[in-house]
């Protein structure tokens, strides 16, 4: 704009140039149009301010000697400048401007960074922003790819598990099946074994029974006897028998170094009887002796039968010629046998010379 203050030299500027002075000069289109390349005005892009090179060029046209453009032989030429919005918002509050009076007061450092990357003025917080977004993108992509990966882990370790579970459950499966088919196998050889005793047992009884009846009638001394008649009231032990070893023979089959009863050798299974009428007072397991029944007279005399394969009569009253068991091997014997023994108050006596007294003929 024109002004008729006086300029800093002290000399009057007129108010208007007059033509003798410049010549006459119309400006036209093409003459006012600013030079392209020039004076480029950047167009605003969402909300943004014009190129701060805009406000450059304003500034030092509108800021000529007091204020007025001159221009040889060309008149004044007047220059308005666009208002143009407040600069600190534009560059994130990285100055001040003076739009209205169109004079740059302070030019901010950000925006003339800004402007010369080619950067708008929010490109610094904008960058910020887009950094911060990557980098907690990625830091969410790296917790989601950690949680899969231990959800997987912790699947295969539960598959593990199981897999172990049902192998050490399988393997206890067939641990049992086999037991169970021992066992199977070792009841039927027991059941197969009684079967075959019971047997046995019932043709020496037999056996026995036969032989009593065909020597009924008397013993044979110490060879071959085999009577059980009874004589007062008194009957041998057993029935074919043979005397293998008798009372005070000595050897190293003994504990006490001598022989303290009668030996009738007979068949497993040949039945034991009462020498006399009594009441058994001991039967059962009895070491050395195998399996014994104690017979208690009525005269108090003990009666021992020892290496008995089954006892029929454990307790009670018994008649003489009574059967109250049967032959055996049971515990210390070298065979089956019926091992004798006569005790009269607590000793030892000689079973053969016993049974003579009694008139039995052993």
């Amino acid at each position: 704009m024109a002004s008729n203050s006086p300029s800093p030299e002290g000399i009057d500027v007129p108010e208007t140039p007059t033509a003798g002075a410049w010549g006459e000069w119309n400006p036209t289109e093409d003459s006012a149009r600013s030079v392209r390349g020039k004076h480029r005005v950047l167009k605003q892009r969402g909300g943004l301010a014009r190129s701060s090179t805009v406000l450059g060029v304003g500034v030092i046209a509108a800021v000529g000697a007091g204020g007025i453009a001159t221009a040889q032989d060309r008149p004044q030429v007047a220059i308005s400048m666009p208002s143009l919005p407040d600069l600190p918002d534009l560059l994130g509050g990285g100055g001040h401007a003076a739009g209205a009076a169109g004079t740059d007061t302070a030019a901010p450092a950000g925006a003339a960074a800004a402007q010369s990357a080619g950067i708008p003025g929010q490109a610094d917080g904008r960058g910020h922003g887009q950094a911060d977004a990557g980098e907690a993108l990625r830091h969410r992509i790296l917790q989601q790819a950690e949680s899969q990966q231990e959800a997987v882990e912790t699947q295969a370790r539960a598959d593990a598990e199981r897999t172990a579970r049902e192998a050490a459950a399988q393997e206890a499966r067939a641990q049992k099946e086999a037991a169970d088919r021992e066992a199977e196998t070792a009841r039927a050889a027991a059941e197969k074994a009684a079967a075959e005793k019971a047997e046995a047992d019932k043709a020496a009884e037999a056996a026995a029974t036969t032989a009593a009846k065909a020597a009924e009638g008397g013993g044979s001394g110490s060879g071959a006897g085999a009577g059980t008649k009874a004589s007062g009231g008194y009957s041998l032990p057993t029935s074919s028998y043979t005397l293998t070893s008798h009372y005070g023979d000595s050897g190293s089959m003994w504990s006490s170094g001598h022989h303290t009863g009668l030996d009738f050798a007979a068949p497993t299974g040949t039945p034991v009887k009462a020498v006399g009428g009594g009441k058994v007072i001991s039967a059962g397991w009895s070491g050395a002796y195998g399996y014994r029944i104690v017979l208690q007279l009525d005269d108090g005399t003990e009666v021992w039968y020892c290496h008995l394969s089954s006892m029929s009569v454990t307790s009670g009253t018994v008649g003489a010629g009574e059967t109250i068991g049967r032959v055996g091997a049971t515990g210390n014997v070298t065979g089956a046998h019926l091992h004798l023994e006569v005790r009269k108050g607590g000793s030892t006596v000689d079973p053969l010379a016993w049974l003579e007294s009694k008139g039995l003929s052993v």
